[in-house]
């Protein structure tokens, strides 16, 4: 299957100022398939080392990290020669080996024609956690993402109607109502399946929701696990909680997340660690209020008002244990949740995208989902989850603020009037 970070991994590769590569994210993204398929396709050999799988590693880092020492015993213990340039270097799960964390450093300095890439599920959660030597300015870091709407569609054997959808959405021309209709079923797909590659590959081989719902489950439970493993004793329980209070709170028709409830009197002080917790993982993240609409948005961020978004939208179907149809069909039963729903999806692929949200409300109510600098320009998004939508709020923001232009996105097909582009909710993956 078809991942973006690879044109990422060969620029890279190919950079004249690479440094070690530290790759994070979610546990199940598939980013250690991604590396080891950049390694085949890109280098002699792989030199592969995990370290939560082979624990003794770490002693190989005890007496000493600079490359001359490690590069003959990795060689020995790899049973392959480790050669510049030509062999890549992989070190998995590094967040329990701090040593190999900081011997990127030295990588970088003494040794930069080694190509050496560390992988690490829960590496924010173990920096901040640990009192750890973290290579700073001496590494370059990407986080991987699940899979977006696009790499699904490829997936599903779906390449030309992909490339048609970039096409209607850069020229504002609707798509041919019966390529509308079928993109409109493969997105309301994704929804269940998400973008975990392992529940996208079952998938695209079985068709069978409920085999994808097994693999969801278990990453669940995996996720769970982490958060006993790589947390005190005090935050197991409000990690746990907070977790699950998540997706309750995106059924509300306020998604603000708010402490209370979590647990009635609940307050910042008693969860804020589980909060960060979560985020520092990979398993959720936090979009922010802006106070104002004014460049950088980061500077008016307001840090007591943010909403919380899952970071697949199917692991949230599966939480909430919606079955596939009630998602393919949009039954009324789940019409309570379908706005979180969807406004949690238009929030994953914009963070795929590598756009920092915000939102925005006004004293009387207004609110547009999301605001992202694209192009320079401060862009104002609304989230609708079905075809028939009115955008009073939008229309608030754009009186107040004249944007360039703002975005819609809906079931509607791709239009632009009266100075807002309409974008079909499959193809969000293209803002």
């Amino acid at each position: 299957m078809y991942r973006k970070i690879m044109s990422y991994l060969e620029e890279w590769k190919d950079s004249k100022y690479r440094k070690p590569l530290i790759l994070q994210g979610a546990r199940q993204v598939g980013k250690t398939y991604s590396l080891l398929e950049f390694g085949r396709s890109f280098y002699e050999n792989v030199a592969y080392f995990n370290f939560e799988t082979t624990p003794k590693l770490n002693e190989t880092f005890e007496e000493n990290i600079s490359p001359d020492y490690l590069i003959p015993i990795l060689s020995h213990i790899a049973g392959q020669t480790i050669i510049r340039e030509k062999t890549l270097i992989i070190f998995d799960e590094v967040q329990l080996c701090e040593r190999a964390l900081t011997s990127l450093k030295y990588f970088c300095e003494n040794a930069p024609e080694y190509h050496v890439i560390a992988v690490g599920s829960l590496l924010g959660v173990a920096v901040n956690r640990e009192k750890f030597s973290f290579p700073v300015g001496k590494v370059d870091i990407k986080t991987l993402y699940p899979m977006d709407m696009e790499e699904y569609l490829l997936a599903m054997g779906e390449s030309e109607l992909a490339l048609q959808i970039r096409k209607c959405f850069e020229d504002d021309a609707a798509m041919p109502s019966a390529l509308h209709d079928a993109a409109i079923r493969l997105y309301r797909q994704y929804l269940v399946v998400g973008g975990m590659p392992e529940c996208v590959k079952q998938f695209s081989e079985t068709k069978d929701y409920i085999l994808v719902r097994h693999i969801q489950t278990s990453i669940l439970t995996s996720y769970l696990n982490d958060m006993s493993k790589y947390n005190n004793l005090n935050e197991i329980k409000k990690t746990r909680l907070t977790y699950d209070n998540i997706t309750v709170q995106l059924s509300k028709k306020n998604t603000r997340f708010q402490y209370k409830l979590i647990k009635k009197g609940g307050r910042a002080s008693e969860f804020e660690n589980a909060i960060e917790w979560l985020c520092l993982s990979g398993i959720v993240s936090q979009v922010y209020r802006a106070e104002q609409v004014k460049k950088p948005l980061e500077n008016y961020r307001d840090i007591d008002s943010f909403k919380i978004y899952v970071s697949d939208p199917g692991l949230l179907c599966a939480k909430k244990d919606l079955s596939a149809n009630d998602i393919i069909y949009m039954v009324d039963e789940i019409s309570d949740f379908k706005g979180g729903m969807v406004e949690n999806y238009a929030a994953v692929q914009l963070a795929i995208n590598g756009y920092d949200t915000y939102y925005w409300e006004s004293g009387r109510g207004a609110e547009v989902d999301f605001i992202i600098q694209r192009e320079g320009r401060l862009i104002p998004i609304e989230v609708k989850s079905a075809d028939n939508t009115k955008a009073k709020s939008l229309r608030v923001y754009m009186e107040t603020y004249k944007p360039d232009y703002a975005v819609k996105l809906s079931e509607k097909n791709f239009g632009f009037e009266n100075n807002i582009k309409t974008v079909p909710l499959y193809a969000a993956f293209c803002i």
